[in-house]
């Protein structure tokens, strides 16, 4: 056991506050700016940059669950940064809450160290408050925290599955849609397939049959051309024949005509 005795002003307060800050009690848990300025310097003079309190814990009983003699824990502090280390190794917060709670330093349960004043306030509790303060001692307080928490994540969690359960029924009913319409759009398919067969016999009869007209057309076109053809070979022949009359007539008029004269000399 160590004592620490000295006046008032000596610093044995501050010498419990730098085991608290570097375990992480709730009153050095969280540091604001300024919180941190103060704990760096205060009254006249230059202010540090930085500063820190290190620890050096014996682990031959294997307290702490490290491969370890000696557990060296340091926390650093500058007027914009709080860093823990562990031995010697950058280490996060939660890593460091985790190991101290493990061997005990939980700073839900600080009864590991005894404030001045505490020693009379233990004295003159009742039962019922001193039943309370050894189960906050024992770290059941940490369990029954921990359950509160789990039952609350139980009840998110129920009512996240109830969520996911409406979501799942909302599908099936979408998915009981989806293949009604599935089947809806399969006969529709058939249909419009058949309907597509009959539209193209349809059309290649009326399609034959047009081109059968076509070719009766076109036929009777042959064969009224041949017959205009002929036609017009039978109006040049009687044409040839009319100018031929014609000029055999005009040849007995003139014969007439001369023999006329002739005759009336």
């Amino acid at each position: 056991m160590n004592a620490l005795i000295g006046r008032n002003g000596a610093g044995k307060s501050n010498l419990f506050d730098a085991v608290q800050f570097v375990l992480g009690c709730p009153k050095f848990w969280t540091l604001r700016n300024e919180e941190r300025s103060a704990l760096l310097h205060e009254g006249s003079g230059s202010a540090a940059v930085s500063a820190f309190v290190e620890i050096v814990f014996d682990n031959s009983d294997g307290r702490f669950s490290l491969d370890a003699d000696e557990v060296v824990l340091r926390r650093t502090i500058g007027h914009k940064k709080d860093e823990f280390f562990l031995q010697r190794k950058r280490a996060t917060k939660n890593e460091i809450m985790s190991l101290l709670e493990g061997a005990g330093f939980s700073k839900s349960n600080p009864y590991f160290i005894v404030q001045q004043g505490k020693v009379n306030a233990l004295c003159t509790m009742s039962d019922g408050e001193r039943l309370a303060l050894l189960k906050e001692v024992a770290g059941t307080t940490v369990y029954d925290e921990k359950k509160e928490e789990s039952l609350v994540k139980m009840d998110e969690n129920a009512a996240s599955i109830e969520k996911i359960d409406e979501t799942l029924g909302y599908m099936e009913n979408k998915l009981e849609d989806l293949r009604g319409e599935k089947e809806e759009l399969g006969q529709y398919q058939k249909l419009d397939r058949e309907r597509r067969a009959v539209e193209y016999t349809l059309y290649d009869k009326e399609l034959k049959k047009a081109r059968e007209g076509l070719d009766e057309i076109e036929h009777g076109r042959s064969e009224e051309l041949e017959k205009s053809n002929g036609l017009a070979d039978e109006v040049r022949e009687l044409h040839d024949r009319i100018q031929g009359e014609t000029g055999k007539k005009r040849a007995r008029e003139g014969a007439l005509r001369r023999n006329f004269v002739y005759l009336k000399r």
